[in-house]
């Protein structure tokens, strides 16, 4: 499938090029690639993993862990956190792809979904912190070679427009159709196990929080039948349990004042959610209204049956579940997103506007967001809408300077204003971060002909042909 400026799509089987509406319509084309992105956690190895981009959940997994690497004194900055769609009970610190000097923890939806507790999922954090500020990464070359994770960074996919077909799903789906990486889990020397523990310990002492949590996760793998039986799961096979570790863990625990610290009632309940999200979109609807049927009223059954309903789809049950959560929490920035997210795939964008821009109101500085507010002003076809996504596109790429939608939106963007040159340079970024600097170096060259001389944008688009000559040149030999 060629990627190109949004105005001129070139079709998979020809050479022909043909006008074609911005922002929504233009995602939608890929659509069927989700079907191929989306494969069972057990094929995972061999055909990648499912990156899930959530706001949410991802500044839930900063909170925890930020106290944890400022504690490492470690700068929060220089580590990057990512949730992937895997049932089984997993973390893995790695040397980032993307930046020779940071890290990136990765997080498995099975870590939320299977474990009970925050202290448990902050144990783990606590013991891959520890092998980041042990130096493990760096000392392990041989295991950093074989780490990566998907070229995905810049995927704009909530929970629920993964499902959904959106703008952002269906650009989602391309990164995980065609982008996906092998994910390969480190498996540490016990040495330097023991030294995560101890150093994941000490910083759970300096932030004031037990060390149960951790100690828990590890007993849970412990005893002979409980190895036997999920043996093949990563993070046992990676962590191996055995009894000495334990006891040193238990002495660990029992030394710390905090070891009685339980989650605050308010964090629990941030937990919850987080499960019941996670597992209305994960979980087939019959086993989610199984675990939370029609007569449970809590705010977790709510968002639980939302996403389940939105994900069947049943859009009418899905809109009655979330505005019932948005009655209960009118300032809750996640319940209206989802709200936008539903009207958006109910082709109904100018609809999805008003819930999407009440979201960032409450949450200015999540991009993510954001970016979903441009690809539904952007589905309107509204020359006044497709200047506020401009405006939008550009502050959120000022977090997520790497997102591939936000610049595949942005090139649409410019393109229904009539300004072709800055399409052609927004569209050489979006091809420059999916690796394909054939169409990158391309488009660059367009733009640059184009552009005012001497400007930003010119220079920028230079910046991006004197990168990517070199590379061309090695795949011409």
């Amino acid at each position: 499938m060629a990627f190109c400026n949004p105005s001129r799509l070139r079709w998979p089987f020809g050479t022909r090029t043909r006008h074609a509406p911005s922002g929504l319509w233009c995602a939608l084309i890929f659509l069927p690639a989700l079907l191929i992105g989306l494969v069972p956690s057990q094929q995972a190895a061999a055909q990648g993993i499912q990156l899930i981009r959530d706001t949410e959940i991802e500044r839930v997994l900063r909170t925890y862990e930020v106290p944890l690497l400022q504690a490492a004194n470690i700068d929060p900055a220089t580590i990057k956190l990512y949730l992937v769609s895997d049932p089984e009970i997993n973390a893995e610190a790695t040397q980032s792809p993307i930046s020779a000097e940071g890290e990136d923890i990765i997080v498995n939806t099975g870590t939320f979904l299977q474990l009970d507790s925050p202290n448990q999922v902050i144990g783990i954090l606590a013991h891959e912190t520890g092998h980041i500020a042990g130096g493990h990464l760096v000392r392990d070359t041989a295991a950093m070679q074989k780490a990566s994770i998907p070229m995905l960074l810049g995927m704009v996919v909530g929970v629920a427009a993964m499902a959904a077909g959106g703008g952002e799903a269906g650009m989602g789906a391309i990164m995980l159709g065609q982008q996906a990486a092998q994910s390969q889990f480190f498996a540490f020397s016990r040495a330097q196990e023991a030294t995560a523990d101890q150093m994941g310990q000490r910083y759970l002492l300096k932030t004031h929080q037990s060390g149960r949590g951790m100690l828990e996760v590890f007993e849970k793998f412990a005893d002979d039948d409980a190895r036997g039986a999920y043996y093949q799961m990563a993070f046992i096979s990676d962590h191996p349990a055995d009894r000495q570790r334990i006891d040193e863990l238990e002495r660990e625990v029992d030394s710390s004042p905090y070891r009685d610290t339980k989650d605050s009632p308010e964090t629990v309940h941030e937990f919850h959610m987080i499960q019941a999200k996670l597992a209305g979109y994960l979980s087939t609807p019959d086993a989610v209204l199984q675990r939370w049927p029609m007569s449970d009223q809590s705010e977790e059954a709510h968002y639980a049956r939302a996403m389940a309903f939105f994900r069947k789809p049943d859009m009418a049950k899905a809109l009655a579940e979330i505005n019932a959560l948005i009655k209960e929490e009118p300032a809750n920035p996640y319940f209206w997103e989802v709200l936008g997210q539903i009207y958006v795939q109910m082709a109904q964008p100018v609809k999805g506007i008003g819930p999407y821009e009440k979201s960032v109101n409450l949450l200015p500085d999540a991009p993510l967001i954001r970016i979903d507010l441009a690809a539904a002003q952007l589905a309107t076809e509204r020359q006044d809408l497709a200047k506020q996504a401009l405006t939008n596109l550009k502050i959120a790429l000022q977090q997520e300077s790497t997102n591939t939608f936000a610049w595949y939106e942005l090139a649409a963007a410019y393109s229904a204003l009539g300004n072709d040159p800055m399409a052609n340079l927004s569209t050489a970024e979006f091809n420059y971060n999916i690796g394909d600097m054939r169409k990158a170096g391309y488009f660059a060259t367009m733009a640059a002909h184009d552009l005012p001389k001497g400007t930003p944008d010119w220079q920028r688009a230079n910046d991006i042909m004197a990168v990517i000559g070199p590379t061309q040149a090695r795949e011409q030999r």
